[in-house]
């Protein structure tokens, strides 16, 4: 697809490049469509392409043994996977999982490395993305040790339904539950409460916003926080 007619639907960090810029950049992406569930990356293996979603949304998860993985962090088309290359590291800090199924652009290291020595905006777009993402790191890590099920799932709910360009999308109790770090039984109980509060709909893993202002009343400080971060 040229790399014209692919501008618009660009993630947000590649649409504040120069205009020429970005096109330089497009033009060495493929488009790729990831599927739920699909593993990306692993921690301490070697990162091989980067990622800038458009439509798709991609979990941060860290792993420990004998642990069900925790989410720690969300990607989508405000920021990128890979972002460490920026820094000269090219090994995967955490694994990277696909939440949401959608497109996305693709991009081999080796071809970003160029692109950073030759782009200086770039490079602080990048740099300035990575600060946002440490931000939101540390608030999820204080977010999971103080605050109850239910208002992290209604804080999850709601940046997963930012990234998730429709007010449905598919996600299973076995998910929600491995993403917060809780037992499926907890998983339940609290969807279970904000469905009797009709802000979502939730039946057999399809889960739909119905009142997205009062599930960011529902939600802890959590979500502000990381919006306000990451403006």
């Amino acid at each position: 697809m040229p790399a014209t007619t692919r501008l618009w639907v660009e993630n947000r960090l590649l649409q504040d490049l120069p205009i020429t810029e970005r096109i330089r950049l497009v033009e060495q992406c493929d488009t790729v469509e990831l599927a739920f569930g699909t593993v990306l990356c692993e921690p301490g293996h070697p990162i091989l392409h980067v990622y800038f979603p458009r439509t798709a949304c991609i979990s941060l998860v860290t792993t420990l043994y004998g642990h069900p993985p925790l989410e720690m962090g969300l990607i989508g088309n405000e920021g990128m996977l890979g972002a460490t290359l920026a820094l000269g590291i090219n090994t995967a800090p955490m694994r990277a999982v696909v939440q949401g199924a959608g497109s996305s652009l693709r991009m081999n290291c080796t071809q970003l490395r160029i692109a950073l020595r030759d782009n200086p905006m770039l490079l602080c777009r990048l740099n300035q993305y990575l600060f946002v993402l440490l931000m939101q790191l540390a608030q999820t890590a204080a977010c999971t040790h103080f605050h109850e099920i239910e208002p992290r799932l209604a804080r999850w709910l709601l940046m997963t339904h930012d990234r998730a360009h429709a007010n449905h999308f598919h996600l299973t109790h076995a998910f929600l539950a491995n993403m917060l770090g809780v037992r499926r039984s907890g998983v339940t109980l609290a969807a279970g409460a904000l469905q009797q509060r009709r802000l979502i709909r939730y039946t057999r893993g399809e889960i739909t916003i119905l009142d997205r202002k009062g599930l960011e009343a529902a939600s802890c400080e959590c979500y502000s926080a990381i919006n306000t971060d990451a403006q």
